[in-house]
């Protein structure tokens, strides 16, 4: 038997910010790794070591455990602790008859999941600093309020709450949502036909996989909402692109365009992006046009609270009389992203449908939040800060508006939003809204070219620029930045 190696490192550090289990196990792999240890060598007892160190032997055990779930020590009973023959930066470059592969190479994937694989970059897209598109008024959320709420929660929570729920959520949140649609939306729904989801971006998930075969053809707003074609592609589904003009989805184009289609997917209230509302003669042409054709329809109601002169259409799920249309709504707008709680109002003959495709996805939405949500609705907070920041939003966009207008007049032309939290900013002739776009991210100012919205249609040059989210000096220097981004000329590319 090879003699033991009494390893005595000798820079353990008791004022760092790093354990010392976590300095014993640095060391060690260190010099494993450079080879001061040879492979196979048995290390000192941790008894020994831990006497040596001046520390207790559970932090030597606890870096040394970790060692050895992590492949660079093993443990012989009876024998001691050794230095692994094989260190996993080899094993994974290995293959098991022992041939190096290419870095990088693994199992093929699912054809479906080749889908996901691209939608990669866009789900990482920067979503900080002026102009970020889709976040709310954070500064102003009344955290004090919530903060109290959250204490009454947990204060009064039962034990069996703590336990698994329904999977289509906390029945009180679920009655409360019914009772806010029906009042301000004009749904008539149940709580039984709601489903709560963890944002609209699981709902549309849901629905897509819940009301598609793979190879089905669906509709889908150009430009239109990348999160809603990814969800539809990922379900397997044949994309219609289906153009938007200034009355919304086109429905003749639709049937000119994807006839067969199972799905329409629409943002009737306020498109995105491009702003717009479905007029109501197209709202009965869509569901006349989903009636005949045995089709369903998801309308994504995403940020309706905030409509800043006059009453909005009825939404085509309170036209619908519960035939064919999943209404989905978040709260990610309304209060803020990090909730993660959304929810979908189904037709009454797909409530067990949902209700076991929510089981087998994540089983239901936490108890917590979904709590939470239910005092803030019932108690009347929730209509008073929908109520602020409908005035508040307004109010950001004039400032954008003005700081636009003062700075790069000749350039960007905002096209004032009359509901939501973002607006579109259309580029002087001979500019790339890609282009526009990757100046303003070198300069720190995130916004979006409309071009990256389109499937197969052409779009004059534009950018999204997100409000909302912003005091006014951020949205003034944000607009001063930009001023100096797109100062120079535009380049000779031709223009989107």
């Amino acid at each position: 038997m090879t003699e033991p190696l009494f390893f005595f490192p000798t820079h353990l550090d008791p004022e760092s910010e790093r354990p010392l289990y976590r300095q014993i196990y640095d060391l060690v792999r260190d010099a494993i790794l450079d080879g001061r240890v040879t492979r196979g060598q048995r290390l000192a007892s941790t008894r020994a070591l831990a006497e040596e160190l001046g520390v207790s032997r559970n932090t030597v055990l606890e870096a040394f455990d970790q060692l050895i779930a992590e492949g660079y020590l093993t443990s012989r009973v009876g024998a001691g602790t050794f230095v692994a023959e094989e260190l996993p930066e080899e094993l994974l470059a290995v293959t098991s008859a022992g041939q190096s592969r290419e870095a990088g190479s693994s199992p093929a994937v699912s054809s479906r999941g080749e889908v996901f694989r691209r939608w990669s970059k866009t789900a990482r897209t920067r979503a900080d600093g002026a102009f970020a598109v889709g976040r709310p008024a954070l500064d102003r959320f009344p955290w004090k309020t919530w903060s109290r709420l959250s204490r009454r929660v947990h204060r009064e929570i039962a034990p069996e709450r703590l336990d698994y729920g329904d999977p289509m959520g906390f029945r009180p949140l679920r009655e409360a949502l019914a009772r806010y649609l029906g009042s301000v939306r004009g749904l008539d729904c149940t709580a039984e036909q709601i489903v709560v989801v963890r944002g609209s971006q699981q709902g549309l998930d849901l629905a897509a996989r819940a009301l598609l075969d793979e190879g089905d053809r669906a509709w889908i707003e150009d430009p239109g909402y990348l999160g809603a074609r990814a969800a539809l592609e990922g379900a397997g589904a044949r994309l219609v692109a289906v153009p938007v003009d200034g009355e919304g989805l086109s429905v003749a184009e639709g049937r000119r365009l994807g006839r067969g289609a199972r799905l329409a997917y629409v943002t009737p209230s306020h498109q995105y992006p491009l702003g717009v509302t479905l007029s109501l003669g197209r709202r009965f042409e869509l569901l006349e046009w989903a009636r005949r054709n045995d089709a369903w329809l998801i309308e994504d109601d995403y940020d309706s609270e905030y409509r800043f002169a006059g009453r909005p259409l009825a939404p085509l799920a309170a036209l619908d009389g519960g035939r064919n249309v999943v209404y989905i709504g978040t709260l990610s707008k309304a209060l803020f992203p990090a909730l993660r709680i959304g929810y979908m109002v189904v037709p009454r003959g797909l409530v067990d449908l949902f209700a076991g495709l929510r089981y087998t996805s994540d089983r239901q939405a936490g108890f917590i939040e979904q709590a939470l949500v239910t005092e803030f609705l019932t108690g009347g907070y929730f209509g008073r800060h929908v109520r602020r920041m409908r005035t508040l939003y307004r109010h950001r966009q004039e400032v954008l508006a003005d700081a636009l207008g003062e700075r790069l007049p000749e350039v960007i032309e905002l096209r004032l939003a009359s509901t939501g939290l973002h607006a579109v900013g259309e580029l002087a002739r001979g500019w790339d809204d890609c282009e526009a776009a990757e100046r303003a991210d070198l300069a720190g100012v995130n916004v979006r070219p409309l071009s990256a919205y389109c499937l197969e249609r052409r779009m004059p040059p534009a950018l999204l620029f997100g409000f909302a989210g912003f005091p006014d000096r951020e949205l003034v220097r944000g607009v001063d930045r930009l001023s100096g981004a797109l100062g120079k000329a535009p380049s000779d590319r031709p223009s989107s």
